[in-house]
């Protein structure tokens, strides 16, 4: 993996900008908001005319209508798609005063893993409720779940081997040997998932191959 950290290595250590990091939120980040503004959208469109087919209703196994309609859809009393609008804003900023040449002291950066973290727990307690529960997966929330998942793993792991979180030399060196196979724990828990789901609903492998 291309390491993040790093945008100029013939530069000072303290004068490189960690650029690739900085793409990597803007991306991750923006997809994930045109996946949540998506449902927005749909919803919108829904409750402006009850008679509209949702264009991520395929069949009732693939459906954001299912899910919609189900309480797990609006947690804290509004839909859950707008946590992912206003949420997702967040790593965009970053990115964006990441490439301006932007620093951030420590505490900025626990706070913003922390958010992050709150969405990685929060997307995988949605599929636990998706695949477990309402029996109906969403494409428009899959698609959330699989920039924020990414985007966790990446951020906390650059963030543990530079000097960011935390000045111990040791949790530095640990992270430095993960960082090259970040990659891979990315994969793991995406393939995980993808299990899960076509365990739980073994007829999408005959969708899948048909």
């Amino acid at each position: 993996m291309t390491d993040l950290h790093a945008a100029d290595t013939t530069a000072p250590a303290e004068d490189r900008r960690p650029i690739g990091l900085a793409l990597f939120l803007i991306i991750t980040g923006a997809v994930g908001w045109l996946g949540a503004m998506a449902l927005i959208t749909e919803r919108v469109k829904l409750l402006l005319d009850p008679e509209y087919t949702l264009n991520c209703d395929i069949n009732p196994l693939i459906s954001c209508g299912n899910v919609m309609a189900s309480w797990q859809a609006s947690l804290l009393g509004f839909p859950n798609p707008l946590l992912g609008v206003a949420g997702l804003v967040a790593p965009i900023a970053v990115g964006v005063a990441l490439l301006a040449g932007a620093r951030f002291d420590r505490w900025f950066w626990w706070a913003f893993l922390t958010g992050v973290t709150g969405a990685f727990v929060f997307v995988h307690w949605l599929f636990d409720q998706a695949v477990y529960q309402i029996g109906a997966l969403c494409p428009w929330c899959m698609l959330v779940w699989l920039m924020v998942i990414p985007m966790f793993w990446v951020l906390l792991v650059w963030c543990l081997k530079g000097d960011v979180l935390t000045s111990n030399a040791a949790v530095q060196r640990l992270a430095g040997a993960v960082w090259p196979f970040t990659w891979v724990i990315v994969v793991a828990n995406l393939v995980a998932i993808a299990v899960a789901i076509l365990v739980q609903f073994p007829t999408l492998i005959g969708l899948l191959l048909g």
